[in-house]
């Protein structure tokens, strides 16, 4: 059997299946059921040699991550032995106290709670300033926020966002969905944890750079069967290392571990995708479910730059390292700040004990040594002690050190320092004695700075899978595809469009500041922009137009109806654009002149205008009417009377 560099067996076969040998069978056909069936044995075998390699060079990497999960969920009396697997740390003497003060928990909480800010709009920036070129941006535009709104794409981002936070690495998978709700397909977004994505080389910093890409994950049988029409045997699968799960545990007593997520009668689904070589142009993929093979073929979506097939996934990191693809987390930096958090606070509450019930000295033989064991020294018990014997006296103990209360201190200013979270941000409390507002502000923004990483870790994340859900749609689209979409004034239409239609994947947030990343912020910053007049045109006045634009930003937007009927007209213009350039249409009486001749007009110095050039006469026509209605209704107002009583007599 032929294979390729990786070891892997060569094939023509787009995708393989089981099929029965039937009786009277020609020779020939036989032999290539056998060859088939060789194939499909080999190349699962590929498969599982290739990622339990990979599961072993990264094991250390994912036992990382768990004892990450241990100390978020409070388990934080655990560590790795030298085997590199997790286990309980057994206490020293059986009375030590090992209470757990989690302070990683909120810190992760905080950085969650202001990380989830990170939600900038993204629009699609036009090739060039022409009109067609603007309309397929808008048309783009809105079909990224239907899509997004349609895969809930927020809480992906919030979902994606405690991986990354957690273990360091998230992903987004954008696929395409021929099977959903549908029936023109869509496209379906999965935020994956990193314990499913296993590439091939750990200190190759991009995706696109990988040789190649395994995913897997634990499924159901029953939705292997629905999915890929083939019955595989199920077991119970640890959803995080994706091996067998066992009843053996490193976790015997005290708090307990932390618990994995056990997957019953499911099975391995590995997709194992492979980067466009010279020998497979279009890349490969190659998918198999328990010990079938499903899927033999070229990568199926066309999602690179220009039209080229690639990996489906996009990466988020917390914290990024330099000759390294998964990143790292704060946890990582909190988990030794936290022990010894633990354990002064531990050995602090057992001096504490030791002041507050003493510890008694007897001699040898003058007390009932097992009775005084078991009751203690209660209010009011009467101590009986041998006549001649030395009496029990309580052994003197100091106040409590303050070396206790500076190692504290030092504790928890090391937890800001390390999380980049300070007690302002996740307790309101302020222990710096600063009381000035611009004070207070530079603080907060400081804790914005430390995090500014991570933001832009998001954002990049949140335009790669923006840029993958366009070029899908791009491929996918067809011919006439039916979406719910914001026209112009905010009116809510449906539109026809085609994968033609997507010709830009230019993805950009749209205008913000490092000064205003903020709600409130922003809110602030328009004010003072509207109040310097910055918005008001030549004559200082602010028109519709861009009032309509700043109520928007301000987040008034469904205060359309209360704003007049500018953007009726303006729609209604744009509607007669159309119809002229196949017919004439004649001015109405209501029709505001002014907004009709600003939209015809602007239309008449677009490049689309240009390709219906024969339809000049019926637009020149048509302002005239507008302009000559516009003259009328301005001598007719000049006319009445001051009062508004009616037309004048003279």
């Amino acid at each position: 059997m032929e294979q390729n560099k990786n070891g892997a067996p060569v094939s023509g076969a787009k995708s393989t299946g089981t099929a029965q040998v039937l009786g009277g069978e020609n020779p020939t056909r036989s032999r290539a059921r056998a060859f088939e069936k060789k194939f499909e044995e080999e190349t699962v075998e590929f498969l599982y040699r290739v990622f339990r390699e990979r599961q072993e060079d990264r094991r250390f990497l994912e036992r990382g991550w768990e004892l990450n999960m241990n100390f978020l969920s409070g388990n934080q009396y655990c560590g790795m032995n030298a085997a590199g697997e997790l286990e309980e740390e057994q206490p020293r003497y059986w009375w030590t106290a090992r209470r757990v003060f989690n302070h990683i928990a909120p810190a992760i909480d905080t950085r969650c709670a202001k990380l989830a800010q990170v939600r900038p709009s993204m629009t699609v920036r036009a090739a060039t300033g022409e009109e067609r070129d603007l309309q397929t941006a808008k048309i783009s535009t809105n079909v990224l926020r239907s899509v997004f709104e349609e895969c809930g794409f927020a809480y992906l981002v919030s979902r994606a966002t405690m991986w990354s936070e957690t273990c360091g690495t998230a992903f987004y998978k954008i696929l395409w969905d021929a099977g959903s709700r549908n029936a023109e397909g869509s496209v379906r977004i999965a935020a994956v944890s990193p314990f499913e994505i296993y590439p091939e080389d750990l200190s190759c910093e991009k995706i696109s750079e990988q040789g190649s890409i395994m995913h897997v994950k634990a499924m159901p049988v029953s939705e292997i069967w629905e999915r890929y029409g083939v019955r595989v045997q199920g077991e119970n699968v640890d959803e995080f290392s994706l091996v067998a799960s066992s009843a053996a545990s490193n976790f015997s007593g005290g708090l307990g571990g932390w618990l994995h997520g056990v997957r019953k009668n499911c099975a391995l689904v590995i997709e194992y995708y492979e980067k466009c070589s010279s020998a497979y142009p279009n890349g490969r993929l190659i998918v198999a479910a328990g010990n079938r093979l499903v899927y033999c073929g070229d990568l199926p979506y066309e999602n690179g730059d220009n039209g080229t097939r690639t990996y489906p996934f996009v990466k988020q990191c917390a914290l990024t390292f330099s000759g390294a693809f998964f990143g790292g987390s704060i946890i990582d930096r909190m988990i030794p700040v936290q022990r010894a958090y633990n354990a002064v606070k531990n050995r602090k509450h057992e001096f504490l004990n030791r002041m507050s019930m003493g510890v008694l000295a007897v001699e040898d033989g003058s007390v009932d040594t097992d009775e005084l064991s078991e009751e203690g020294l209660p209010p009011g018990k009467v101590l009986v002690y041998r006549q001649g014997a030395a009496m029990p006296q309580m052994l003197g103990a100091d106040g409590l050190p303050d070396g206790f209360e500076q190692e504290e201190e030092k504790l928890l200013d090391e937890f800001i320092l390390v999380s980049g979270v300070s007690e302002l941000s996740s307790t309101t409390q302020n222990r710096t004695h600063i009381t000035s507002a611009t004070g207070l502000q530079l603080l907060i923004d400081l804790d914005d700075t430390r995090l500014a990483v991570t933001m832009d870790s998001i954002k990049r994340a949140m335009k790669g899978v923006a840029r993958h859900v366009l070029r899908l749609m791009r491929q996918y689209a067809g011919a006439h595809r039916l979406m719910r979409m914001t026209g112009e004034g905010k009116r809510v239409e449906l539109y026809y469009f085609s994968s033609s239609d997507i010709t830009s994947d230019d993805v950009v947030f749209e205008a913000e500041t490092e000064e205003g990343n903020t709600p409130s912020k922003r809110r602030s910053l328009i004010y003072e922009m509207y109040n310097m007049g910055l918005f008001a045109g030549e004559d200082g006045k602010v028109s519709d137009e861009t009032r309509e634009r700043v109520l928007d930003a301000l987040g008034f937007g469904g205060l359309d109806s209360a704003r007049g009927l500018l953007p009726l007209h303006r729609n209604k213009a744009a509607e007669e654009n159309l119809r002229l350039t196949a017919e004439e249409v004649h001015a109405d009486e209501y029709d505001d002149d002014g907004a009709h001749i600003a939209e015809h007009t602007r239309f008449l110095l677009s490049d689309e205008f240009r390709k219906n050039e024969e339809s000049k006469p019926r637009f020149v026509a048509h302002l005239r009417e507008h302009e000559a209605q516009k003259a009328r209704k301005a001598d007719a107002a000049g006319k009445r009377a001051p009062d508004g009583g009616g037309v004048s007599d003279k």
